[in-house]
């Protein structure tokens, strides 16, 4: 009993000098630093039997998908941050060395080189008057960051599959798209112009698996279990919406139908997909 009592006496004061000396964290933290992304099941093509390709947004301003939002600190909550700083950062110190214009990925743009030009200071010159009213004009430089506050969306590219030799259907995310808010001064009043898409990120590349494994979202209460961002993604775990999906027309919802009926036609196009599903069996 009394080594116990030692031992415990020194565990404490072991505990309270890291404490003292800084420690992040009471324990080392270093599990999701070290995952690997699995190796996902081989698809041969022949083995492909129908397939349909499905685009659909994520909105982080509904309740479910709040995760995805918050924290907004940039430097995150007890090392985990928000799904646009981590692939803001990643692009930005060249972890993800190649993003892309269209979600076709035919237009790649160099990572680092697209986050200096879209994080550019501004030249502005602002006129000063003193006392005796005597007019100055100085330029002054004004440091533009990248906020993910005005990150309200992100779209999905993914591809719908029935492989005959699981007899099941299956779906891989392609591609993700970072979206920003914009808006433009006119005449003193501010004008919204929509979510803008900034780049896509090829979802299935090894750099960009490796990231999302790597990094947590605060998803639920229990901070010491929390989901990487590729586990939330696999298993479906957000809402969302679809807004176009392969078509002879190549055209998105939104180009025929509006309000009300683009909504219907969505979940019309979600209900087909699980109809597809269900009626592969006969029971």
């Amino acid at each position: 009993m009394v080594i116990v009592a030692v031992t415990s006496t020194a565990a404490c004061q072991t505990l309270l000098s890291d404490e003292e000396e800084g420690a992040p964290w009471f324990y080392e933290r270093h599990t999701a630093s070290e995952r690997d992304p699995f190796e996902m099941p081989f698809v041969r093509e022949s083995d492909v039997v129908w397939e349909q390709i499905i685009w659909r947004t994520i909105d982080f301003r509904e309740k479910f998908n709040h995760f995805f939002y918050y924290p907004i600190e940039h430097e995150g909550v007890n090392g985990r941050r928000n799904l646009a700083y981590v692939i803001w950062d990643a692009v930005a110190s060249g972890e993800i060395p190649t993003v892309y214009r269209d979600d076709e990925f035919k237009n790649p743009i160099d990572g680092v080189e697209f986050v200096n030009r879209l994080t550019k200071p501004d030249t502005i010159e602002l006129e000063i008057v003193d006392d005796d009213e005597n007019y100055e004009y100085k330029t002054v430089i004004v440091p533009k960051e990248f906020n993910a506050e005005e990150v309200l969306q992100v779209k999905l590219k993914e591809a719908w599959y029935i492989d005959k030799q699981v007899t099941e259907q299956n779906v891989r995310i392609l591609g993700l798209c970072l979206t920003k808010e914009m808006f433009k001064e006119h005449d003193g009043e501010v004008d919204y112009l929509g979510a803008v898409e900034l780049f896509w990120i090829p979802m299935l590349s090894p750099e960009v698996r490796r990231i999302l494994v790597r990094n947590e979202a605060t998803w639920q209460q229990n901070v010491a279990h929390q989901p990487s961002w590729e586990f939330i993604f696999i298993n479906r775990m957000f809402n969302s919406y679809i807004t176009r999906y392969s078509n002879r027309f190549n055209r998105s919802i939104l180009d025929y139908l509006t309000g009300t009926d683009a909504i219907w036609e969505s979940e019309r196009i979600e209900s087909e997909l699980l109809n597809i599903s269900q009626d592969m069996w006969e029971y």
